[in-house]
């Protein structure tokens, strides 16, 4: 509305062109993240999990360099956004044993809060400031990697969920995403790579 009002107001031909051109942009902008989200809930709905590229991985225990909270759903980017400047900020590159990684608890998505935690895998103790040392303990997970764009990653939870109710027994606990590449590498979307790590516990090691 006050786009509207602006356009209405103006006297000036070329601004009220421009107000126009920008109003357009945005409601173009705007098509276009609604039509991505209405194919992935589509794809949500028809799970193809079957052509998911999966494995199954023994993660072992595990020393972290960690900022953890208690966050909203709404303000998980920015939350984690800060917390990784204070994870750079006191892991030193060369201290890293590996990317960045973050385990969300089930609340998060199903209450709209919960607890975060993300890391950097270290060798040494680190201790200052929010970030702690914590000992991760040794987890079972189903892992699918997405690919590109983080806009439509709940597609690869669920394609990834309906294999583990399929195949494995689900174990209450949080989820697991590990950053191989994304916006803090490059701009570049098509060379994102994001692990998802589902808690599970099988029947056979086979």
């Amino acid at each position: 509305m006050p786009e509207i009002k602006a356009i209405l107001s103006t006297d000036d031909a070329d601004r009220r062109a421009d107000l126009v051109a920008g109003h357009l942009s945005r409601l173009e902008g705007e098509l276009d993240r609604t039509r991505a989200a209405v194919v992935a809930l589509q794809r949500l709905l028809r799970p193809d999990a079957e052509a998911l590229a999966i494995e199954l991985r023994l993660v072992p225990e595990r020393t972290v360099a960690a900022v953890s909270g208690t966050v909203r759903r709404d303000d998980v980017n920015a939350w984690y956004d800060a917390a990784m400047r204070d994870l750079d900020a006191a892991v030193a590159p060369g201290d890293r044993l590996g990317t960045p990684a973050g385990r969300y608890a089930n609340e998060l998505f199903t209450e709209g809060s919960g607890e975060v935690m993300v890391f950097y895998p270290v060798q040494e103790i680190v201790t200052t400031g929010r970030v702690e040392t914590v000992s991760l303990p040794e987890i079972e997970l189903a892992v699918a990697v997405h690919s590109g764009s983080h806009d439509d990653i709940t597609e690869t939870y669920g394609r990834l969920g309906q294999w583990v109710v399929d195949h494995a027994l689900v174990v209450a606990g949080p989820v697991h995403e590990t950053y191989l590449v994304g916006p803090r590498d490059n701009d570049a979307e098509t060379t994102w790579r994001t692990e998802i790590g589902w808690p599970i516990f099988r029947i056979s090691r086979r």
